[in-house]
């Protein structure tokens, strides 16, 4: 099953691809004839997992996009008091080419207008064997997980053509913020502008700074926190330049533009977003690029005011039904069964708040599920939150997974989601299926499992004592001899049939219905230890534990039961010592199934 991410960016980007506003940058002659159709959009999570539709591979100059993480670069070299000193963190509210510099001292306002991006380039020295540019570079390509390049035909048309940025290196050296000679800083600054990337580099570059400077891919701490901080904050207010109030408005993240058409914003925590589309609007920014993220922004729920907590993985547990089986008691044909189809139903077990990193997380699981996954539980008990954005991603999985003939099962205190999900699809008739324990539900997907791939007898409402599994052993007349031993009783939903403490009364044979049985919990409460149907047996438990009921035992709705009393039991070990001999290996081997189904469940329960 495709991600419903996946498929939302290819609907965004068709609805967006018939934008036809602004123009391509052309001051520049090489990157003049660029095609204005290319349009790619890459989104990528903290943990690494991408998303990309268009041409997100097509390359082109990294441009304006650079400046800050060369300001990043200088932050760890130097610090921030140093930096500061030579580059300020005002905002300018001036085009990104502007003479924006403090009267008396030269002080360029940030780091994101080029005036700002030339001092911070200056302030990169040579180390270790490489030249300062060398180390610019490998900065980039430690940030994007792999090794960029230079297009040196870009880079000699901008060294050729950049009279401004030339003009404003002058300038910052008469006022002894660039110190030395503008020129190798000049060639610095060209080069680092030419370094090639595609959107799939860029959103990696941007989820490397939401990762708080830790390549998501790689793993490498490119940048530690402190320069990370900065260059974000610096980014939110000036990133932009002139049109920053309105990109925090529509937007909400940290974001820088290029004029060869890139764009980057970052939801620190959370996301990275690159998008590439070369005509751009009056600021200089792409004017695609600025729709899909104001886009993404509002459907996704990214604005740092909406996503303000860090993104975490949602998923807490995966497993399938055999790991973790209901406490319903099958005969062996029934546990041949599950044992074999089990893994056709999965549970995951969410945690956390589902805002969109954890909300991601969740459909990512869906959509890597196997093929032969038919039957998938989502427990949503330790979930804190249940954003909009989760429950628009979890209808589109949800349909999804019914197109591929899957069905969806929750497991939730309330059922507000089931419920949110039957507005949404438009038939609360055909609500998911939703439950209030792990069990219940496990045990909804077992009888799916055994309806689909065993006989229908599996099933059955009514189990004579000579079908009970736990007689399996021994054969026919045995089996009817010990019936006409037994009394037939009946109970009412909620009676009490054996109350913990009381002596043993017998092995009670359920012919219909159901039991639950509890025991006290470390609390007050009562824990439910299981579920026993129509051809299960209790109270020879209690035999293993001084002669005493260990659990309550209720009935769950009308319940038939057959009794072989405790009377009964001696008269037949005098009467008939053979069968009263067969009856107890037959009661052994069940109460040992029995005891191996308890410790998984109770595993299951120390988990919980």
């Amino acid at each position: 099953m495709e991600s419903p991410i996946q498929s939302y960016l290819r609907q965004v980007h068709a609805e967006i691809a018939k934008l036809r506003d602004g123009k391509p940058y052309s001051t520049i002659p090489a990157m003049a004839a660029v095609d204005p159709d290319k349009f790619g959009i890459a989104l990528a999570t903290v943990d690494g997992q991408v998303y990309e539709v268009g041409d997100s591979r097509e390359e082109f100059t990294i441009q304006s996009i650079s400046k800050p993480f060369t300001y990043g670069l200088a932050l760890e070299d130097l610090g921030s008091d140093a930096v500061d000193a030579k580059v300020d963190v005002e905002p300018s509210g001036d085009s990104f080419n502007e003479i924006s510099l403090a009267e008396g001292t030269g002080r360029p306002a940030n780091a994101m207008i080029n005036a700002g991006a030339l001092t911070a380039t200056s302030l990169i020295s040579g180390s270790g064997g490489q030249s300062s540019f060398k180390r610019i570079l490998s900065t980039y390509s430690a940030f994007a997980g792999r090794q960029l390049s230079v297009n040196e035909k870009v880079f000699e048309s901008e060294l050729k053509h950049g009279h401004r940025n030339t003009a404003l290196a002058h300038l910052l050296r008469s006022f002894n913020i660039i110190e030395d000679d503008p020129a190798p800083v000049l060639e610095d600054y060209f080069r680092q502008c030419s370094v090639m990337v595609n959107t799939f580099d860029l959103a990696i570059m941007a989820a490397t700074l939401a990762n708080g400077g830790k390549n998501p891919l790689t793993h490498r701490q490119v940048l530690e926190i402190g320069p990370v901080e900065r260059v974000l904050s610096v980014m939110m207010t000036s990133g932009m330049y002139d049109d920053a109030g309105a990109w925090i408005s529509s937007v909400g993240m940290p974001g820088k533009s290029g004029v060869a058409g890139g764009i980057i914003a970052v939801l620190p925590g959370q996301v990275g977003l690159a998008v590439y589309s070369p005509p751009l609007d009056e600021h200089g920014g792409s004017v695609r690029g600025l729709a899909t993220a104001q886009r993404l922004s509002r459907d996704m729920e990214l604005h740092f005011v909406r996503a303000a907590r860090t993104g975490r993985s949602a998923i807490l547990a995966a497993y399938d039904v055999t790991e973790t089986p209901s406490g319903i008691r099958r005969n062996a044909e029934a546990s041949d069964v599950l044992r074999a189809h089990g893994h056709r139903a999965r549970v995951i077990e969410l945690n956390g708040d589902l805002l969109f990193a954890g909300s991601e997380s969740m459909v990512r699981e869906l959509s890597g599920l196997d093929d032969d996954v038919e039957l998938v539980v989502l427990d949503f008990r330790r979930t804190d939150q249940v954003s909009e954005v989760a429950l628009r991603l979890l209808e589109a999985a949800r349909r999804g997974l019914s197109g591929a003939g899957r069905e969806l099962v929750l497991i939730e205190a309330d059922g507000a989601v089931a419920a949110s999900l039957g507005e949404r699809n438009g038939r609360p008739d055909k609500a998911v299926p939703s439950f209030s324990t792990r069990s219940a539900a496990v045990e909804f997907c077992e009888n799916r499992l055994l309806g689909k791939y065993g006989d229908r007898l599996l099933l059955r409402d009514n189990v004579p004592v000579t079908d009970s599994p736990a007689l399996a052993p021994l054969d026919e007349a045995d089996a009817l001899a010990l019936q006409g031993l037994m009394t037939a009783r009946k109970y009412d939903d909620g009676d009490v049939i054996r109350r913990i403490g009381l002596r043993f009364g017998g092995v009670y044979f359920i012919t219909s219905g159901k039991v639950s049985s509890t025991s006290p919990g470390p609390t007050s409460d009562r824990v439910k230890l299981n579920t026993l149907s129509a051809g299960m047996t209790f109270g020879e438990l209690a035999l293993g534990s001084g002669n005493r009921q260990e659990t309550t035992v209720r009935a769950d709705g009308p319940v038939e039961v057959m009794v072989l009393s405790a009377e009964a039991i001696s008269e037949l070990e005098s009467t008939d010592p053979r069968l009263a001999i067969a009856l107890w290996k037959a009661l052994t081997r069940d109460a040992y199934t029995r005891v191996e189904q308890y410790l998984r469940e109770s595993a299951v329960r120390i988990r919980e």
